[in-house]
């Protein structure tokens, strides 16, 4: 069993790791398989991911505090002004950034730019690369999805972006498998400066318990339901009684942005938010370890981006 004991300084490394990149490039699978348990949400839909979530793992003597940033993208609105923002904020005060990059869709963008698609995820690849030009720390390139990607393919598109001049290092990884982690990890660790240990050993995120449960509920919301309702989506965790038979209530809030849209989030004789609430809850009972009582309730919110509360709580900033 692990303690809680931080070891001496003096034999120790610890550092912190932003990972940036284009949304749905695989930063949260990543993360979480590095950390070995799952701390940010993942779902195929891009944007996914809204503020830095923090995850902890020790490699040898070393402490890595991973920062899984929203996507860098093309922002118009409030909060996607804000999500990118925080991307580079947490970026700016990292030891080192992790560049994740889709191989296969950029491999393909380098052979031809005819699908547009494609030409729009190359254009948040150079989003990133604007935001380096003026990085003065250590970069490492991860080309994700290799197992997706002939490896010739691989190995030139490798070389193409080490030659950008960005990158210290070049790690051909699969997120989801866990092909090359390990080496990525002992990498990782190489940068990292020495001084204590920021966290006991047996930690593994750095989230109030509160807003984790809201973000398992948002990614349920995000798996069932489609279109641009998500987007429109957000949950706020109202209350958290402990129960004195070890058991937590935790009383939820979905609200939508618009009236149209709680139907749609009920679903049929409540079918939907049935579905949402009983695998939101699995999944805190699973990562709490205890006994969860779930309550879950629809609201109509309709500028619930326009709320500087809805930031301030997530560490984002209202006016970027």
């Amino acid at each position: 069993m692990k303690n809680n004991k931080i070891p001496d300084a003096t034999t120790t490394k610890c550092g912190f790791v932003a990972i940036i990149g284009a949304p749905n490039a695989g930063k949260s699978t990543l993360v979480n398989k590095l950390i070995g348990q799952k701390i940010s949400i993942v779902t195929n839909k891009v944007q996914t991911t809204r503020f830095p979530v923090r995850g902890i793992f020790i490699e040898e003597q070393a402490q890595v505090i991973l920062i899984d940033t929203p996507g860098i993208f093309a922002a118009s609105e409030r909060l996607g002004r804000a999500m990118v923002a925080s991307a580079w904020g947490g970026a700016t005060d990292a030891d080192l950034l992790i560049h994740v990059v889709d191989a296969p869709s950029i491999s393909r963008v380098l052979k031809s730019l005819e699908k547009k698609g494609d030409k729009l995820n190359f254009a948040d690849v150079e989003r990133v690369h604007e935001g380096l030009k003026t990085y003065r720390g250590n970069v490492i390139l991860a080309l994700n999805k290799v197992d997706l990607i002939d490896k010739p393919d691989l190995f030139d598109l490798a070389k193409t972006m080490f030659e950008l001049g960005f990158y210290k290092d070049v790690m051909m990884i699969s997120a989801l498998s866990g092909n090359g982690l390990e080496q990525m990890k002992q990498k990782i660790c190489h940068f990292m400066p020495i001084g204590p240990w920021h966290y006991p050993e047996d930690q593994v995120a750095d989230l109030p318990l509160r807003l984790m449960a809201a973000e398992i509920t948002r990614e349920k919301v995000f798996l069932r339901l489609h279109e641009e309702l998500p987007y429109l989506a957000s949950v706020e965790t109202e209350n958290w009684k402990n129960n004195q038979d070890g058991s937590v209530r935790i009383d939820q809030t979905l609200f939508v942005g618009r009236e149209g849209h709680k139907a749609i989030a009920i679903g049929k004789g409540g079918e939907t938010l049935k579905w949402i609430s009983m695998n939101a809850r699995k999944e805190m009972c699973d990562s709490f370890e205890r006994e969860v009582h779930l309550f879950l309730h629809v609201k109509v919110r309709e500028n619930w981006m326009g709320d500087p509360r809805h930031y301030n709580d997530r560490g984002l900033d209202f006016n970027a």
